[in-house]
């Protein structure tokens, strides 16, 4: 069980270790870990299954990062959103990382700076891009399509009616920073056996979807 990201961006818990695949291809053109995928382990017996939850820059409306940083490097882009680091003149004091609760900052030790996804800027306005290509890497290469790219400003968008049609929801959204980026919910034929019933509690039937996503990741990550 895995999720499939919407980034604008969106994800959701549904495609299995293809996930890793655009982890190591964004290690690999960056040099550090902005896009990490963890694994849990779920249920016992028949109902035991392998959850796949990746975690990289949720691009806030109110960044965490953008408001400790003491020089101004962290900062959100106003034509697009997209929240970036100065490398310039970063510190590498550590504050924006301490300050993210999703863990989306690294530290580049040989550099002495922080860094960050930048949803691959020097993909997505590549006019020297065919248009289908200008996505972000992780994207572009997810064998089985678990991430998927546009403009979440745009309501009549793709990317748009996923997350609207799935019900995405942020994560962690009690903390009032307001995560761009979408987690969409599994969907039921995809999922693997679950546990009896009788074995877990389950939340009330008229909680919405969204929120049962979140209490599951919740239970999932208090483990």
């Amino acid at each position: 069980m895995n999720h499939d990201l919407a980034a604008g961006a969106a994800t959701g818990p549904e495609k299995a270790r293809a996930r890793h695949r655009s982890r190591y291809l964004c290690a690999g053109a960056w040099g550090v870990w902005y896009n990490r995928v963890h694994s849990f382990e779920e249920g016992d017996g028949e109902g035991a299954r392998t959850v796949y939850f990746p975690k990289s820059c949720l691009h806030c409306e109110e960044p965490a990062c953008v408001t400790v940083c003491p020089t101004g490097a962290s900062y959100k882009r106003a034509e697009d959103g997209i929240v970036l680091v100065n490398e310039e003149i970063c510190i590498g004091c550590k504050l924006c990382s301490w300050a993210c609760p999703y863990g989306a900052r690294e530290f580049d030790e040989d550099a002495g700076v922080m860094k960050k996804c930048t949803l691959c800027i020097d993909r997505i306005y590549n006019e020297n891009l065919a248009e289908e290509d200008r996505l972000p890497a992780c994207v572009m290469v997810c064998p089985v399509s678990a991430r998927h790219f546009g403009d979440l400003g745009d309501p009549d968008s793709d990317v748009s009616r996923m997350v609207a049609d799935r019900r995405g929801a942020d994560l962690m959204p009690e903390l009032g920073y307001r995560p761009v980026n979408k987690y969409l919910p599994p969907r039921p034929q995809r999922q693997a056996p679950c546990p009896p019933v009788a074995a877990r509690a389950e939340p009330p039937d008229n909680v919405p979807p969204g929120e049962r996503l979140l209490r599951w990741v919740d239970r999932v990550l208090s483990r």
